[in-house]
């Protein structure tokens, strides 16, 4: 799915670094980079940052699913957080499971190669 830069980038996506991977139908897929400045005070990739990275995941792969004539929120996100990531890359990628008229279920995994970081699933009304 090819898009203007404008419909898949935000200042904030970009101010952490997200990098849109594949972008398809209730679908997307994106990667982060540990940067010095994404640290916890343990040196590991802070867990908002993960946080984040699920919800601009979740958020494409909502407007991929309904549109990017529509917008959609956030109103409820539950995450996991399985292993800390101490250097490199993660890969996040989203689906939306349930793509209702009013609301959208949507899941998201968090993998740093094959060994899995976080689990999330949220809820996002379309306005």
């Amino acid at each position: 799915m090819e898009l203007p830069t404008g419909l898949t980038h935000s200042a904030f996506s970009e101010l952490l670094g997200c990098r849109l991977q594949r972008l398809d139908q209730g679908v997307a897929e994106v990667a982060l980079t540990l940067e010095p400045s994404l640290r916890n005070r343990a040196g590991k990739l802070h867990g908002g940052a993960i946080f984040s990275l699920v919800d601009i995941a979740m958020g494409l792969a909502c407007s991929s699913s309904h549109g990017f004539d529509q917008q959609s929120a956030t109103i409820e996100c539950k995450i996991n957080y399985i292993r800390a990531v101490e250097d490199g890359d993660v890969l996040c990628i989203a689906r939306v499971i349930h793509p209702g008229r009013r609301t959208l279920v949507v899941e998201a995994e968090v993998h740093q190669g094959e060994k899995l970081v976080a689990k999330a699933q949220g809820t996002f009304a379309v306005l």
